[in-house]
């Protein structure tokens, strides 16, 4: 499963007006560990299909979104919820913290 590509002109629908949690995955395609973390985000996607949503910002491609979130190392992942940024993940991590982070929003 392909993960949505967020940007500056869908980011607005997608994620702040979303009714699910959504987990936005800020990355650059020539960040080793962006790309490493890449299939743990999107088995998590298939897992909790439904209940989270999940999607991607290409920080060389999105900038101003990377700046309006203060996002100075990738991978970065941000739960967002309601609209507001709720729990915030920098660099590489387990499959398992991913998931605590994401049920504890549920």
């Amino acid at each position: 499963m392909a993960l949505r590509e967020f940007n500056q002109a869908n980011f607005e629908a997608e994620v702040i007006n979303s009714a699910l949690p959504v987990l936005v995955d800020f990355w650059a395609s020539w960040c080793g560990p962006c790309r490493a973390i890449s299939p743990v985000v999107d088995k998590l996607a298939e897992e909790m299909e439904g209940k989270v949503k999940f999607g991607k910002v290409n920080v060389d491609e999105e900038p101003a979104l990377a700046s309006r979130y203060s996002i100075m190392s990738i991978p970065s992942l941000l739960i967002f919820k309601q609209g507001k940024v709720v729990e915030q993940i920098v660099g590489l991590t387990t499959i398992d913290k991913i998931r605590e982070k994401l049920n504890s929003v549920l």
